[in-house]
């Protein structure tokens, strides 16, 4: 799997986030885009009747040079979940290249499941508070973004299964790679929370150097229950 500098790892979430980000990003008049099929064994790991699948769009430019890369993971339920991003990871470390691939992985959470001490707490010019965490090595890209969003305070405790394993793998690895977090609360409408994405979207294209188009947003935000938890925490009571 041939990756470009820039990875914008996505996940084809049930909420359907990560598969709205992957639509509307398209290329600069003067670039050029390409799309493929991944899929992965598990069996590594005991899985047999399931790989880690999805799609890969590649933004070129006029010379053919891959500048940024789109990767569209599937979703799955833990714990398939953490082996197919440990593969998926695997790929992206193993790229031969002169320099390491930045990871930009952006992610919508409930507040409800990002605890943070309330002394930690700082205003942002943004109307909707966009976190950002830098993991490995500091790149432009990822300065880039950690100066447009709120810097994650050390107290915050993230519990979004997801988000918390990929930042868990990407630390273990030190995969220059940065998190963009937007959160979604209970109080907000479906009007605001199409703007988060909205905000989300535009950051990752103006960091990117592709376009971003509103348009082409098919994504309607879901409310869950304050009560509703992922199957697996079932199990604990």
């Amino acid at each position: 799997m041939k990756l470009g500098p820039k990875v914008v790892l996505l996940l084809r979430d049930p909420e359907g986030f990560g598969q709205a980000i992957f639509d509307a990003f398209h290329p600069n008049p003067s670039a050029f885009v390409t799309e493929e099929s991944f899929e992965l064994s598990l069996e590594r790991y005991g899985i047999q009747n399931c790989k880690a699948s999805g799609k890969v769009r590649h933004f070129l430019d006029q010379q053919g040079q891959f500048e940024v890369s789109q990767l569209l993971m599937e979703y799955y339920d833990s714990p398939i979940l953490a082996c197919a991003f440990n593969e998926v990871l695997a790929q992206i470390a193993g790229q031969k290249s002169s320099s390491m691939p930045t990871i930009v992985a952006p992610f919508f959470v409930s507040s409800s499941k990002l605890k943070r001490d309330s002394k930690s707490a700082t205003k942002l010019d943004s109307k909707y508070s966009l976190y950002g965490i830098q993991i490995g090595t500091e790149t432009d890209i990822s300065k880039d973004i950690i100066t447009r969003t709120q810097k994650a305070p050390p107290s915050l405790q993230i519990h979004h299964e997801p988000l918390a394993c990929l930042l868990q793998m990407v630390r273990v690895l030190n995969l220059p790679t940065v998190v963009l977090i937007g959160q979604k609360s209970q109080r907000f409408s479906d009007k605001e929370e199409l703007e988060i994405l909205y905000e989300i979207g535009e950051l990752l294209a103006n960091t990117c150097k592709v376009n971003f188009s509103r348009g082409k947003i098919t994504w309607k935000p879901t409310k869950k229950s304050k009560d509703e938890q992922e199957p697996w925490r079932a199990l604990y009571g």
